[in-house]
């Protein structure tokens, strides 16, 4: 396997320079803004915001208090990019340029087998996707603790936290090197290999974020006040949308019809229309690693079954 991997090494090596790069450049950036984000709260303007989806806005305040969380967001964007960007770039030139130009052949002829030709470059360019998104994923955890889940910072499930950070990362960089792999193999060109992986990691990135929209996989926690009791706080909770009223035998109907927050008039018209508690659906901190499982499950269990089928169709493609 050693002339195998020195060939791998020699072809992914500019690839490899470019990954190395960009994570230096993105733990630079990291270190620098994460220290500007302390040096404001150390000032004390923050200390009396509390938890939770409302602005924090002291009083003698010009307006509401925000940290810069914009370098942090763009962490979060290239995260979510990561499949998209390796599928294209790193996996689909991986077989097929060696098949468009017919270098494998001669590769092959020098007695290395399908199996060593296949397996030195995909355990190379895994390890580095592995290695490139776990930094990413755990700096940006890095970066975000001290804004996290504030009104002033980034709440959990906002989109470039919810979806750029954690082990769903790692499994996305692998699911995008798996489907460039693919099409790198069955594609007679890389032009075309790589339009193909843009094409499915964009949508399955895109399906990613509509599940998490509409809690198609992780479904919302129902909380329920008695009478005009006032309702639990939102606090960290990502709500739906969705408020109501509850009758004695348990309809469930849209919180309009007692458009009221709280006080006389609330009680009166629940009475007049047989309310007897009041609710809202919203989907609790905890399930950040809910949603996190359940996109590296998939992603992770998809990568696999791309990996065996190019594993498969090797024979009949090289």
């Amino acid at each position: 396997m050693k002339g195998s991997l020195w060939l791998a090494w020699r072809q992914q090596r500019v690839l490899v320079a470019c990954a190395a790069a960009l994570a230096v450049v993105a733990c630079a950036v990291a270190a620098y803004s994460r220290s500007g984000m302390l040096d404001e709260l150390r000032t004390g303007l923050f200390d009396r915001c509390e938890p939770g989806p409302l602005y924090c806005w002291p009083d003698g305040a010009n307006g509401p208090l925000f940290l810069d969380i914009t370098p942090l967001q763009y962490l979060g964007g290239l995260n979510i990019a990561l499949p998209v960007l390796i599928g294209v770039f790193w996996g689909a030139p991986l077989l097929g340029r060696d098949r468009e130009l017919g270098t494998h052949r001669t590769v092959l002829a020098q007695g290395v087998s399908r199996g060593q030709w296949f397996a030195s470059r995909y355990a190379l360019a895994a390890c580095c996707a592995v290695a490139l998104s776990g930094l990413l994923a755990l700096l940006f955890r890095w970066w975000w603790e001290p804004a996290a889940d504030h009104s002033y910072g980034l709440f959990w499930y906002e989109t470039s936290a919810l979806s750029g950070s954690g082990p769903r990362t790692v499994a996305g960089a692998l699911f995008g090197l798996a489907t460039g792999t693919l099409f790198g193999l069955l594609a007679r060109r890389v032009l075309a290999a790589m339009g193909l992986t843009l094409l499915v990691t964009a949508v399955m990135t895109l399906f990613l974020e509509w599940t998490h929209k509409t809690r198609a996989f992780v479904p919302p926690h129902r909380y329920v006040s008695q009478g005009i009791v006032p309702k639990a706080p939102m606090g960290e909770k990502w709500s739906t949308g969705t408020y109501g009223l509850i009758t004695a035998s348990g309809r469930h109907d849209d919180v309009l019809s007692c458009p009221y927050p709280s006080g006389a008039e609330l009680k009166a018209c629940m009475a007049r229309h047989g309310y007897v508690a009041r609710f809202y659906e919203a989907n609790p901190a905890g399930d950040y690693w809910s949603f996190q499982w359940t996109d590296t499950a998939l992603l992770g269990g998809l990568a696999l079954l791309l990996t065996l089928a190019t594993v498969l169709l090797l024979r009949r493609r090289v």
